[in-house]
């Protein structure tokens, strides 16, 4: 019976429930270890994936700081060079202005000297032409006065002779010349 007991007794055994001692020692090895990765591991885990999230929110964030900071400074970029266009063409348009400026300028200072030069001629002109018809009154009341007196068959020396008659001579001629015009 023994036999028989032996085997009813392991037949009552369930091979699904481990037995009691087993149970007991799985389940203090069990806390050991869940005590060992609760304090130990876990904590390390924890703190590496913390610093994991962190470095990668912060490496989100830098890149995000990195591409506002990109964006200012296009903009930036853009406002200066909208700036310098609009003082490049301030500058043409200054530039072509006072080059008209001085266009006009030198015109009038040219048209000036024009009137100078052109007045001083006529002055020159008239000048000349006293000087000239007062030269040719003295040498034609000369031979006017070589002619009379060769006419006349007397000397006409006297001056104040000589130069009524060259007068008279020469006014008569004035007239005659006007009044063929």
């Amino acid at each position: 019976m023994n036999a028989l007991a032996q085997l009813a007794a392991e037949e009552a055994e369930n091979p699904l429930i481990p037995p009691i001692p087993e149970l007991v020692i799985g389940l203090i090895a069990f806390a050991i270890v869940f005590f060992f990765l609760a304090k130990k591991l876990l904590p390390n885990i924890n703190k590496v994936l913390d610093e994991r999230r962190e470095a990668i929110e912060g490496g989100m964030e830098k890149a995000e700081a990195a591409q506002a900071e990109a964006q200012r400074t296009l903009e930036e970029y853009k406002q200066s060079l909208s700036e310098a266009r609009h003082e490049a063409a301030r500058l043409r348009q200054e530039a072509q202005e006072q080059g008209a400026a001085l266009i006009a300028e030198m015109r009038a200072e040219g048209q000036r000297q024009r009137e100078e030069i052109i007045a001083a001629g006529h002055a020159q002109i008239e000048a000349d032409r006293r000087s000239a018809a007062h030269a040719l009154r003295q040498d034609v009341g000369k031979l006017a006065t070589d002619l009379a007196g060769k006419i006349v068959g007397e000397s006409l020396e006297d001056t104040a002779r000589q130069s009524r008659v060259i007068d008279r001579f020469l006014d008569e001629l004035e007239e005659k010349a006007e009044a063929a015009r």
